[in-house]
């Protein structure tokens, strides 16, 4: 039982008090009274089971609807946590009770990502991630997009870039964030370089989506990496970031090789991405050449199609054949 669950735990944090014969001083506010109320057509609280069941039969069992009202309420972080993520469940397992929600219960959760507490925070994002799921509350979750972007490039916690993250890569993002994108690129870019292997995949998954817009190519080429960025190609990297990590690759190479890009002298900085990837001095050929004997096929075959992108300009490509255009596979390298 959802609201059940969130009850005891609450007690539960209370410690042995929580034992005492009484149990209504325990109570740490009205809302928590109102859940561990008996709902005579549901049993204690609603039970979720019995709400896939009774959704089944083309019945409502207002359980997701009674969660967001508690929502409403003032309560402490904790409660909102467990009701955020009580809320995400429901989304996801009784469709036909998440569809008949509202743009203000949207406007509501959205509201969670000012809590001060970043568990609150965390479980926001991945309730607006189960509602954006639905067609019609897309475009109501995409206004949420540049505070998204903010606590993702402000707040250092992994469990928070991966839960922000995963939402933007569930949006089409609106022309009309692309500056706050320009501002949030060298945040994006240290999540990449940190250790964290499933922010790291959210993050590369978010850039190549973006490396695709012509306005935002340049930015994200420019932008400042480390020494050593080039350890993301090593054959030790995971697998799912390493495919990742080599489709990033495969789209820069294919926008800077463009009729579009390259109809412009652009600079680059000297520790620029650009530089990394694609100056005189990388190294990315020998790592490519070292993944096409991976292990996992998925890497070799994506390391394959990021060496043809490096020899083969795209403007060039529907040509019978096709000459190197790049020193890094010439020589016999």
């Amino acid at each position: 039982m959802v609201v059940l669950h969130i009850a005891r735990r609450l007690l539960f944090r209370k410690g042995k008090a929580a034992l005492s014969p009484d149990p209504s001083p325990l109570l740490p506010n009205p809302i928590l009274s109102s859940l561990l109320s008996p709902q005579p057509e549901l049993g204690w609280g609603g039970c979720l089971g019995l709400a896939i069941e009774r959704e089944r039969h083309g019945r409502d069992s207002g359980e997701l609807r009674r969660l967001l009202n508690s929502l409403e309420c003032k309560q402490d972080e904790y409660a909102k946590s467990m009701i955020l993520h009580s809320i995400t469940r429901c989304v996801y397992l009784l469709e036909a009770e998440a569809s008949a929600c509202t743009a203000d219960d949207i406007v509501l959760v959205g509201s969670m990502l000012d809590d001060k507490d970043n568990s609150v925070k965390i479980q926001a994002l991945n309730t607006l991630k189960a509602f954006s799921g639905i067609r019609k509350f897309r475009l109501k979750i995409q206004e949420q997009s540049i505070k998204v972007l903010e606590l993702v490039s402000t707040i250092w916690d992994s469990e928070l870039h991966i839960a922000g993250l995963r939402l933007l890569n569930n949006l089409p993002l609106p022309d009309f964030v692309h500056p706050q994108l320009r501002r949030v690129m060298p945040a994006l870019m240290d999540i990449l370089q940190s250790d964290y292997i499933l922010a790291q995949v959210q993050a590369v998954r978010l850039l190549s989506y973006l490396a695709q817009k012509n306005d935002l190519l340049y930015d994200i080429l420019n932008c400042q990496v480390r020494s050593n960025f080039l350890n993301l190609f090593q054959s030790t990297q995971p697998g799912s970031l390493l495919f990742e990590i080599l489709v990033f690759a495969e789209r820069l190479s294919e926008g800077r090789n463009s009729p579009h890009y390259r109809a412009v002298k652009w600079h680059y900085n000297e520790q620029s991405l650009h530089e990394a990837l694609f100056g005189d001095e990388s190294r990315l050929a020998d790592r490519l050449l070292a993944l096409v004997i991976h292990p996992e096929e998925e890497v070799q075959i994506q390391a394959c199609k990021v060496i043809v992108s490096l020899q083969c300009p795209q403007d060039v490509r529907v040509r019978p054949s096709c000459q190197p255009s790049h020193s890094y596979f010439n020589n016999g390298e």
